[in-house]
């Protein structure tokens, strides 16, 4: 089993989750839908918790998740090509909204 979670890696750094996964989602046309997340190098990324408080430290007490286990969220990214999973992130970041343009402070001068 481990050698497929972690290909030829005899060693791996960190040993699998154990049991179900709290997976954040969002509301879509038929039902919930997995959050997808990008890696600090922009790489698309399924993410998972271990438990409900680490989900609700990182992305707030509102927001809905689903429990599944790695290798069931993995068959659901899979085919959108994300083979990243990151588990237990400790820093997010806001999502990027727009701002306004800054007002142009340039004088115009006539001759």
């Amino acid at each position: 089993m481990a050698e497929l979670l972690y290909g030829d890696d005899p060693e791996p750094s960190d040993p699998p989750p154990a049991g179900p996964l709290y997976v954040p989602v969002r509301p879509g046309p038929s039902g919930c839908a997995t959050r997808l997340f990008r890696t600090p190098l922009g790489e698309r990324t399924a993410v998972a918790f271990t438990s409900e408080r680490r989900l609700i430290v990182t992305l707030g007490p509102v927001h809905a998740w689903i429990r599944l286990s790695e290798p069931a969220l993995r068959a659901l990214t899979a085919p959108l090509g994300i083979t990243v999973l990151t588990v237990d992130p400790q820093l997010t970041a806001p999502a990027a909204r727009p701002t306004p343009a800054p007002a142009r402070a340039l004088a115009l001068r006539t001759a």
